[in-house]
């Protein structure tokens, strides 16, 4: 029981640290998309208005996304495998 505590919490650590990772890659990587369609487009907004209000849609998406993708799909997963492996 023990080991499996220890598992998880190491886990949890190296997953916190891939969503984080992950987070700030991703909005980098939208501020710069955002910031490069206001320079070809030159909206009335300025700029640094126009990156906040793309940031703040593409975000919430963004974690909803990735707690899926990093903390839920693999935990599951390695819960089943456990719980097959031990069954048989």
């Amino acid at each position: 029981m023990l080991g499996l505590l220890r598992l998880v919490v190491l886990l949890l650590i190296l997953l916190t640290t891939v969503y984080w990772s992950l987070v700030l890659w991703f909005r980098a990587g939208e501020r710069a998309r955002l910031e490069a369609e206001w320079r070809e487009e030159q909206p009335p907004l300025p700029m640094h208005t126009h990156v906040e209000i793309g940031l703040r849609d593409y975000v919430g998406d963004l974690h909803r996304k990735l707690i899926w993708g990093v903390y839920v799909v693999p935990l599951t997963a390695i819960g089943l495998l456990i719980y097959v492996l031990n069954e048989v």
